[in-house]
């Protein structure tokens, strides 16, 4: 194989998931921006969650290490960018079938609600990764985004 295909086929992937929630912006970004909160409203994936290392500002902004999951399944996520109320970003520090994970979350205001826009980059790690990482993204992260949109509208 020469070098150029194998190169074409490790080019970045990416996925976009949007929804809306009643909830304002600020409801929205503290519920996201609590990473030791996750295991309270986002689903079966994230049993436990929690802090490895506080961020600035505290406890989530950038430099933040957050945990999600359980034991081997559990994701280590640094937080690159923090602007409250309108945008979080996170890098994966997690050995994962992914290499340069970035994913941003956006919020932005819908009337008296918010539209949240959940985007990622990555590079799979293997030969036709891309098609199968991009579903297993659309489908984590579309699930953690409507779940996001109703634990704000209840809190």
């Amino acid at each position: 194989m020469s070098r150029g295909s194998s190169h074409a086929s490790r080019r970045s992937a990416s996925y976009e998931v949007t929804e809306r929630s009643a909830a304002p912006p600020e409801k929205v970004f503290a519920l996201l921006a609590d990473g030791a909160g996750w295991s309270a409203w986002a689903g079966p994936m994230v049993v436990r969650s929690w802090w490895e290392r506080e961020g600035s500002p505290e406890p989530g902004g950038v430099g933040a290490i957050r945990r999600l999951g359980l034991g081997k399944l559990s994701s280590r996520e640094e937080i690159v960018e923090y602007d409250a109320p309108r945008h979080l970003a996170y890098t994966w520090l997690t050995k994962f079938p992914v290499r340069d994970y970035r994913a941003d979350v956006r919020l932005e205001p819908d009337g008296t609600g918010t539209r949240i826009v959940w985007s990622g980059t990555f590079v799979p790690a293997f030969p036709g990764g891309a098609t199968v990482m991009r579903r297993f993204f659309l489908g984590a992260v579309g699930g953690f985004t409507k779940r996001l949109a109703k634990e704000a509208e209840r809190a």
